[in-house]
């Protein structure tokens, strides 16, 4: 009878035992942990775009969890390739549930539509030519795209990679998750994350290029006050942007269509309470189900890779070129105004609101601390969202 207990005592101990996290543990899933904390201490520490981030980390400090996987996500069945959709249906987990919005590529667009009611058009109203600053910060992403071409990537990966140099995690995140019916690699999490924490270092990569490449004595010049945009501007902005662009570009419209539908609830003087709930509700919900959905992609086995590794370097080398050419354009703009404009602004014409544009004000008032640059930076700033999701419109419209 004793006998027979212990056996039975030990045959659960081992069932336990094999059930258990730490018996189904991976070295890649521990690294994936540690790689976690590093970025909850980046958010809640540091205060690095933790709105994103923390959701994120998280996601991906859940996933990686040992023995999580089977639960959160789901299982497969023998045999059949690890998709979205081969999920057994009866063994689909919460953050499965929670990805359908970016497999389905839902979640981005409504984010626009939160930053859209968010965002004040009016520098770019009053100065039209800031567009070219943020046209030109564009640039890093079609040189990532090459680069990323040159490194292996067949071109759906290139130009989901080459996305991250428009500093717009959601338009990253829209331009991978359409690529991804191209391209065998699941390239979501590392490209998501390398662009939110780039955003989140905009201070460290910026400043250091600006003071290269703009001389001090332009970094000096002060701006005019800008005119007064009228509210028939602001409410005719964000329609004719949208026909112009639709009729050009129409798979840029998803993005850009909501960001100016966002835009016009804001403007319009008629829809307060949808505009309230566009900035505030609706915005930071779903910013805490993409960012737990990004993070829950990032598994050890598939994010420890070396396609991992190139597309951090790329994504700085994408983001770093944006900054670069952003200021080029800003250079040749003050040449061209006779040092009416000052070309530090262009730095903002990456799609980092108002994070890019706070920079452009710093560096300016490190040289004369009585010249204020930052609302003529929110110029080229939110015309650097329009063109990034220009930028991602005529990436798709490639495929």
């Amino acid at each position: 009878m004793m006998q027979n207990l212990l056996v039975s005592i030990g045959e659960m101990l081992k069932g336990l035992w094999e059930s258990s996290g730490l018996n189904a543990g991976t070295w890649q899933n521990y690294v994936m942990l540690l790689i976690s904390f590093v970025l909850f201490y980046l958010a809640i520490v540091r205060k690095f775009e933790p709105l994103l981030l923390l959701p994120i980390a998280f996601g991906m400090f859940l996933i990686n969890l040992p023995g999580a996987y089977n639960i959160l996500w789901g299982r497969y069945a023998e045999g059949v390739e690890h998709t979205y959709d081969n999920v057994l249906p009866e063994s689909r987990g919460l953050l499965w549930y929670l990805f359908y919005g970016v497999e389905n590529v839902i979640y981005p667009p409504l984010i626009f539509l939160g930053i859209g009611a968010m965002t004040d058009f009016g520098p770019l109203i009053a100065n039209p030519k800031s567009m070219f600053m943020g046209a030109g910060a564009q640039l890093g992403i079609f040189l990532a795209l090459i680069f990323a071409s040159v490194c292996g990537f067949d071109l759906a990966a290139a130009c989901s990679i080459a996305i991250i140099g428009g500093a717009d995690g959601p338009t990253a995140i829209y331009t991978t998750q359409f690529m991804s019916q191209f391209t065998p690699d699941d390239l979501l999490s590392a490209i998501a994350i390398a662009a939110y924490s780039y955003m989140a270092l905009i201070p460290m990569i910026q400043k250091p290029l600006m003071r290269w490449i703009v001389p001090k004595k332009e970094r000096a010049i002060r701006m005019k006050q800008l005119r007064k945009v009228s509210k028939l501007e602001k409410i005719v902005f964000p329609i004719v942007v949208t026909l112009v662009v639709g009729l050009l570009l129409p798979d840029a419209v998803p993005l850009l269509g909501m960001l100016m539908l966002g835009n016009l609830l804001r403007e319009s003087g008629a829809t307060e309470r949808l505009s309230s709930q566009a900035q505030n509700g609706l915005m930071n919900t779903i910013t805490i189900f993409l960012g737990v959905a990004v993070g829950c992609k990032a598994y050890g086995e598939v994010f420890l890779t070396l396609n991992t590794i190139i597309i951090i370097f790329l994504g700085v080398f994408a983001f770093g070129f944006g900054t670069v050419g952003g200021l080029l354009i800003g250079r040749l703009m003050c040449k061209l105004s006779h040092g009416q404009i000052n070309p530090l602004i262009g730095s903002a014409g990456v799609s980092a609101v108002p994070m890019a544009a706070r920079v452009s004000e710093d560096v300016g008032r490190e040289t004369d601390p009585n010249n204020h640059l930052l609302m003529h930076a929110m110029g080229p700033n939110v015309a650097g969202v329009i063109g990034s999701a220009i930028a991602a419109g005529f990436l798709i419209s490639l495929f």
